[in-house]
């Protein structure tokens, strides 16, 4: 019985690549244009690999990246979890479709996963200038079909069942 390697080390990896880009220094006009990195790493796994990888990955990972933004405790942590449950409920229906509509619907995913985040800023007094809260997801949309290629590439290379 020969069975395929599991390579849980290549998904972990992944997580911390995302949490390095997360928080790697960058010129002040970029900082409002930050990718939802760590958003963009979950949603693939959980597309690819919805029983590896879901509710309690994403509340890890959002706790990690809390810890290392200094956010709220549990902030990103919610986001994350209520992303990974959406993605792990609409995976099927997600892998079939082409990938210029899986960035519309990664949009509206991120959009609505950042809700507790802008929720939470503004009740500590720093509500969002004009529309600057809607740059991240953009640049996730934008950077979608590069993470899904690079990510499937990584895990068909490394055979990541």
């Amino acid at each position: 019985m020969n069975q395929a390697p599991q390579n849980g080390w290549a998904i972990i990896a992944t997580f911390v690549l995302s949490l390095i880009l997360a928080i790697i220094p960058l010129p002040s006009w970029a900082i409002p244009w930050r990718p939802e990195w760590a958003t963009l790493v979950l949603i693939y796994w959980c597309m690819a690999l919805p029983r590896r990888v879901g509710v309690v990955s994403g509340w890890s990972v959002g706790l990690i990246q809390d810890v290392l933004t200094g956010t709220l405790l549990g902030q990103q942590a919610l986001s994350l979890s209520i992303t990974a449950y959406f993605i792990s409920q609409i995976h099927r229906r997600l892998r079939i479709y082409p990938i210029y509509q899986q960035m519309i619907i990664i949009f509206f995913v991120i959009l609505i996963s950042d809700l507790p985040n802008l929720w939470v800023h503004g009740l500590q007094g720093h509500p969002p200038q004009d529309f600057e809260f809607i740059y991240p997801v953009l640049m996730s949309f934008l950077l979608w079909p590069w993470v899904f290629t690079g990510l499937r590439m990584w895990r068909r290379s490394l055979q990541i069942s």
